[in-house]
């Protein structure tokens, strides 16, 4: 498959008073499934020690579609949807293992941070060379419906509309 997966089981402390997951775990589910993507992208934990930069959340959207609930399995999918050479923009779905019910989605920007300077910075070659890689794979895909009507990157070198 060409979208990146993970998979996790929803914890009982996620669970709110209606007996469903707090949006909050939503949030927090979704985080995890964009760390292990970035480290899949070389933006990992060895990422920042290795140039002293990290990815910042500059803005995100999440549509609460379905219900889970306690135990539920869920498959996050994760898909660039465009890049430049200091952003990233991509898009989660969760969706239910066991019905295949969409649950939520997030889409998010982020932008590639100087730690000691606080400010933008290009990505490495090599960053730029993955993510080159992947936006040949993902621009295949078909685009979410709602996606970049909020967020989006407006030039780019990446040649996505």
């Amino acid at each position: 498959m060409v979208l990146y997966q993970n998979q996790l089981t929803i914890l009982p402390e996620w669970i709110d008073y209606n007996g469903h997951m707090n949006v909050a775990y939503y949030v927090l589910a979704f985080d995890n499934a964009t760390d292990a993507v970035y480290e899949k992208w070389g933006l990992g934990g060895q990422y920042i020690q290795q140039t002293g930069c990290s990815v910042f959340t500059v803005g995100m959207d999440v549509d609460y579609l379905s219900e889970v609930f306690e135990g539920d399995k869920v498959t996050i999918t994760t898909q660039l949807l465009n890049w430049d050479y200091k952003r990233v923009h991509y898009y989660h779905r969760m969706i239910n293992t066991a019905t295949g019910v969409l649950a939520a989605v997030n889409e998010c920007l982020a932008m590639n941070i100087h730690l000691a300077k606080r400010r933008s910075t290009p990505f490495p070659d090599v960053v730029q060379a993955e993510l080159a890689q992947v936006m040949v794979r993902h621009k295949t895909l078909e685009r979410p419906d709602k996606a970049m009507q909020r967020l989006g990157i407006k030039s780019n070198r990446s040649g996505v509309p």
